[in-house]
């Protein structure tokens, strides 16, 4: 048997070891579902603040839902590279903890194959995320950081958000001179309105019971929706006119003029990983070197760490016999959440030359080998080493 593997093709043994068997589906099969509804959770978590102030964006600018959406889209990426991991460490400690309170580890295990074994398929999903978020952090959220960047500029500047209060006067333009009653709606709504027009040579005096402040459809317009009112126009020769109506929309202003939004690239956040490592290499003084260098190592080093998330999971799901409580998933919690902080801090001195990379790497490396040692720990291949060393003692003590 051993010939013949020897006599295997390298690729074959590999692909024969990463092929999946029975086990390795039924353990995928577990853990998919608690990942997505894990995955949908915390983006939904993450996502609800920034609404509030998308909405508030929205509101305030009378900005159209297309906005809203867009925004929403660009920050999804962002939000996306924070919620893998966590929806990752939170399905497999579901799945494991679930088998290990079943017994279903103890049964494996019976059977000859050891923790590391059952954690080998959600360690090959973790580097199938892991590859996963390099193509997200370094590829796709740049672009979604300078899409968002420019749409919420141009919903920030964009059209005439009038502020209107009751009784008190408003100037759209030198020309037109707006006030209402009573107001709503964040200015929007307007009862018992007197709009002033002194544009085109000639004097408008409209009074209207209700009006309706909005963006044009075309984007570039500020109109009002007015009924039950009227219209006394003065041109200065003669007698004025008078016209009543029951609906009529006039345009208050044009929305001024946005020069448009700069180009991507001003920061090293909104560059992908080659035209980072392009720049780095051309000695580009566009940016400073020190936070392309970061940037580039940051993206890297939290890409890497994603495929041992598993390994921390497994260690601390396992429960001992007729152990009701475990800490495990609070502590996989705030192992991940002070990790993350850690290399933030390191990424962020990196950038303003106090430290070297080493803030980056090292809390990198301790975490890859605390993982891995932990789930060592935990399958028992400390003791079976131990075991095997007194053995080895044992046999060269005999004569």
């Amino acid at each position: 048997m051993t010939t013949r593997m020897l006599n295997v093709p390298f690729l074959r043994r590999i692909v024969a070891l990463l092929r999946p068997g029975t086990l390795d589906r039924y353990l995928i099969a577990q853990v998919m579902p608690p990942f997505l509804v894990a995955l949908s959770v915390v983006m939904i978590a993450l996502i609800l603040e920034r609404l509030l102030v998308l909405f508030n964006l929205l509101a305030a600018g009378n900005n159209h839902i297309g906005i809203f959406i867009g925004l929403l889209a660009a920050l999804l990426p962002h939000y996306l590279g924070l919620a893998i991991p966590a929806a990752l460490c939170v399905a497999v400690f579901t799945v494991i903890r679930r088998m290990s309170q079943n017994e279903e580890i103890d049964a494996i295990n019976s059977s000859g194959l050891s923790l590391l074994r059952i954690t080998r398929p959600y360690i090959q999903l973790g580097v199938i995320l892991g590859i996963l978020s390099f193509l997200l952090y370094g590829f796709i959220q740049p672009h979604a950081r300078y899409d968002f960047r420019s749409t919420f500029y141009i919903a920030s500047h964009t059209g005439w958000a009038p502020r209107l209060q009751p009784r008190m006067f408003a100037s759209p333009s030198s020309q037109l001179t707006i006030v209402a009653d009573k107001v709503s709606q964040s200015g929007s709504d307007l009862e018992n309105v007197f709009i002033r027009d002194l544009s085109e040579q000639q004097e408008r005096d409209i009074t209207a019971r209700n009006g309706h402040i909005r963006i044009g459809l075309d984007g570039e317009t500020v109109e009002i929706d007015l009924t039950h009112g009227v219209i006394v126009t003065d041109k200065g020769d003669g007698v004025p006119s008078l016209i009543t109506f029951d609906h009529s929309t006039r345009y208050l202003t044009h929305a001024s003029h946005v020069s448009p939004f700069r180009t991507r690239g001003e920061d090293e956040r909104e560059l992908t990983s080659p035209e980072l490592v392009g720049r780095l290499i051309r000695h580009d003084p566009s940016i400073s070197r020190p936070h392309m260098r970061s940037e580039v190592h940051f993206r890297m080093a939290r890409s890497l760490t994603v495929p041992f998330i598993p390994l921390l999971a497994a260690s601390l799901a396992l429960m001992r016999k007729r152990q009701r409580n475990n800490a495990g998933l609070p502590l996989a919690f705030i192992i991940m959440v002070g990790f993350d902080h850690i290399i933030q801090f390191g990424h962020s001195m990196v950038a303003t030359k106090k430290a070297s990379l080493l803030l980056i790497w090292g809390p990198s490396l301790v975490f890859i080998v605390g993982c891995t040692l932990l789930l060592l720990y935990k399958s028992g291949t400390f003791q079976v080493l131990k075991v095997w060393r007194s053995r080895s003692s044992a046999q060269k003590a005999l004569p």
